[in-house]
């Protein structure tokens, strides 16, 4: 049996305050995974698809994607990994936002998301909504994306 691969967390977050709130909130919570922070789709997605070091060429991770980004949205992001062929098809997806619109949620379930969170506007509230998301990331299995490299 192969030990368990360490699971990147590619955060995709263009909101650099969040995006220290939440890392500092997945550390509190335990979880020391390396977090690769993207400020827009584009490089993101060229990192999954492209790098030597993202998950397509290089083993698991889990995704936390914001939906409203500057060069692109993140449904359009979800859908690419979602509907790729190869590993990335099965990384598992949070999408942590701020809309909170019954459709958009629906739409990203329908698009493959594993968990839609949105992010409560008080300070406090958020803070303690991403030490949960720590613990959750602390109990997941994520699939081992090994057979599908070829």
């Amino acid at each position: 049996m192969n030990a368990p691969q360490s699971v990147n967390i590619i955060m995709i977050e263009d909101d650099e305050g969040h995006a220290r709130l939440i890392e500092k909130n997945i550390r509190r919570a335990g979880i020391m995974n390396a977090i690769r922070h993207f400020t827009d789709g584009t490089s993101a997605l060229d990192y999954i698809f492209n790098d030597t070091s993202g998950p397509q060429l290089n083993g698991p991770a889990l995704v936390l994607l914001d939906l409203n980004l500057p060069d692109m949205s993140g449904t359009d992001i979800l859908a690419r990994i979602k509907n790729s062929d190869g590993p990335v098809k099965r990384t598992p997806v949070v999408v942590l936002t701020t809309t909170d619109d019954s459709r958009e949620i629906q739409r990203c379930y329908d698009l493959g998301a594993n968990v839609y969170i949105t992010k409560p506007v008080n300070y406090e509230s958020f803070a303690q909504a991403i030490r949960q998301l720590g613990l959750f990331l602390s109990v997941i299995q994520v699939p081992d994306l090994g057979d599908e490299r070829g």
